[in-house]
């Protein structure tokens, strides 16, 4: 640990859907005397956070306005169509995007899909969260296609998610400011990418180089049996017959 991390706290943001704690659990058993600290934040607002400071990393979603941020792309998910248990669409193992033309699918403010042609029917208002969009897809007036992981976050027993085969997916990723990419955000990104606790500051050691066998010029080399081997011409020849 370098001088002056003692007593520090590192903060982790994250947006709904993003489960850290296999990440958390590392650091804490890697980093036992820097605590953690996980800030919960709509997608929406998580750059806001990490450009004035308010945590020193955080996973978002992409795509984001990556002005002054570093960015390591971690995973992909798929997108799936969340709809009442009785829709047609559930009795599909999955569905694409020209299946739901004739829906009426909600887009929320906070949507983390970057659609280049919104899919279906726009529904008959957009709700201001991904959360209130479920609800409304329970009372039967829509439907929704969110990211795995936020279909899951949201799970209603009278509720029920298809993948969406040709759908636009969702990355997330691990995010910081540029300037501020502290000891402590090394470590952390060693955690993230799996690096071993000996890496030095989560970065991979260089390998030595081997050092080049050197020979000098104009003398033969040895033989196992240490002899000096002979050059062909030197060798002795056989006794000529008379």
């Amino acid at each position: 640990m370098a001088d002056g991390e003692t007593g520090r706290t590192f903060r982790l943001a994250y947006v709904p859907g993003v489960t850290p704690a296999k990440w958390v659990n590392v650091w804490t058993e890697r980093m036992p005397d820097v605590p953690i600290t996980l800030v919960a934040v709509p997608a929406a607002e998580v750059v806001g956070l990490l450009r004035n400071g308010g945590a020193d990393a955080g996973f978002v979603r992409l795509p984001i306005d990556r002005d002054g941020l570093s960015v390591i792309p971690l995973y992909v998910e798929t997108t799936v169509a969340v709809v009442p248990k009785d829709h047609v669409v559930a009795a599909a193992d999955e569905v694409s995007v020209a299946d739901l033309a004739d829906d009426e699918v909600f887009h929320p403010l906070d949507d983390t899909v970057e659609w280049t042609v919104r899919p279906g029917l726009p529904a008959f208002t957009r709700p201001a969260t991904t959360a209130d969009a479920v609800e409304m897809v329970a009372a039967g007036t829509g439907i929704l296609l969110v990211p795995l992981s936020l279909a899951r976050l949201h799970h209603r027993r009278d509720l029920t998610y298809r993948p969406v085969s040709d759908a636009p997916q969702s990355q997330v990723a691990l995010s910081w400011p540029a300037d501020a990419t502290t000891d402590l955000v090394e470590d952390f990104i060693g955690v993230v990418r799996g690096r071993t606790a000996n890496s030095s500051r989560g970065r991979t050691p260089a390998t030595p180089a081997e050092k080049p066998v050197q020979r000098r010029a104009g003398k033969p080399t040895q033989s196992g049996s240490g002899r000096r081997a002979v050059p062909a011409d030197r060798r002795k020849k056989g006794r000529r017959a008379r």
